[in-house]
């Protein structure tokens, strides 16, 4: 069964556009493949972003600036 696709028509500069196709071209890729792997990277950033922001509030929380203060909760 193949993916259902939708078209989704983007703006970009024009020293952008030809950034994607030069690109495109040198990875062998189609110019939807290369903007949709680059969509995945940028969920992949985000999302660490967001666990990096909980891990400093957790450790802020718990009071921890070192790792000899990890060691000495987890012991």
């Amino acid at each position: 069964m193949s993916a259902q696709r939708q078209i989704i028509n983007i703006s970009v500069p024009a020293a952008i556009a030809k950034q994607i196709e030069e690109q495109a071209k040198k990875e062998n890729k189609t110019k939807s493949e290369l903007m949709r792997e680059a969509f995945r990277l940028y969920q992949f950033d985000k999302e660490w972003a967001r666990i990096r922001m909980l891990g400093e509030q957790t450790a802020q929380r718990m009071g921890i600036e070192t790792y000899d203060d990890i060691e000495r909760i987890a012991g």
